[in-house]
């Protein structure tokens, strides 16, 4: 449910969780909640699709007198991504920074690891089963009175034996 203001206008829900996120990730990883909403328009949509801001690390500082030092930018990235990635850094600091609105970062450090959870992966479709295949599953499931029930089995045995290799 959406929060409401002291005057009764609806708050959405995107902006209390930013509210409640946002210092949690400035703690944590030392980045702000809208870096990571931007970074596609930061590092352009062929990069962000495969990479995403992890932390920024600062430097240790021992006293108040030391001089400031700019901190390193943690990049997770899938496979050929950090190839890209690594051509574009000059590029992308130079995004970040604007977007920060100061020298923040000094460097990139790319950690190859997946990004995309398992959920947003595209699953590739099962190959078409032969007729013999078709055949065979029909008098499987055929002496099924339920009609419901057996389309049912009859999609998953499809599924199941499409993702097989093919018999031969």
């Amino acid at each position: 449910m959406a929060g409401r203001t002291p005057y009764g206008n609806p708050v959405p829900v995107s902006d209390l969780a930013t509210q409640i996120l946002d210092p949690v990730l400035r703690k944590r990883a030392g980045i702000s909640i809208g870096l990571v909403q931007s970074w596609e328009e930061i590092a352009g949509p062929r990069l962000a699709g495969h990479s995403r801001p992890e932390k920024i690390q600062w430097p240790r500082r021992m006293h108040e007198d030391d001089p400031f030092e700019p901190a390193t930018l943690v990049i997770a990235c899938e496979g050929m991504a950090a190839l890209h990635l690594q051509h574009e850094t000059g590029e992308i600091i130079n995004r970040v920074n604007g977007f920060l609105g100061f020298n923040a970062i000094g460097r990139i450090r790319i950690v190859q690891k997946p990004v995309l959870s398992e959920k947003a992966r595209p699953k590739p479709a099962p190959r078409p089963l032969t007729s013999v295949e078709k055949a065979k599953l029909s008098d499987t499931v055929g002496k099924i009175e339920d009609d419901g029930l057996r389309a049912s089995l009859e999609r998953l045995g499809a599924t199941i034996l499409g993702e097989r290799k093919r018999p031969g």
